[in-house]
């Protein structure tokens, strides 16, 4: 089964930046589009940024400019390269798998555990 492991989560103030990690197994990592949800208490899960195989990226409006996904295939790994953040992005962010098509990410079956990311004022 895919196994999907998220690390780079933490504590940081408003303003600040993240990097999270997500890294993929028992997964042809490089045909797969991936992508990075997250999860506010109380809120529904939402898509931060999807990222095909090809490198095309896609992002939520509330982080554009701000946020940035990107692969390195050759460590089965998908990033997101978090700046400036505010309260808002307070959430858990996810790990998926899925399909990128028409210019956007769909979500597929195999998610990570998550990281927390809280930003304080």
């Amino acid at each position: 089964q895919v196994q999907l492991v998220e690390s780079g989560g933490g504590l940081v103030q408003a303003g600040g930046s993240l990097r999270l990690s997500c890294a993929a197994s028992r997964i042809i990592f490089s045909i797969h589009a991936m992508g990075w949800y997250r999860q506010a208490p109380g809120k529904q899960r939402e898509l931060v940024a999807g990222i095909s195989s090809r490198g095309s990226t896609n992002y939520a409006d509330s982080v554009k400019g701000r946020f940035t996904i990107s692969r390195d295939n050759a460590k089965n790994t998908v990033y997101l390269l978090m700046n400036s953040l505010t309260l808002e992005d307070t959430a858990v962010y996810y790990c998926n798998t899925g399909a990128y098509y028409g210019g956007s990410y769909y979500s597929g079956d195999y998610w990570g555990q998550g990281t927390q990311v809280t930003v304080s004022s």
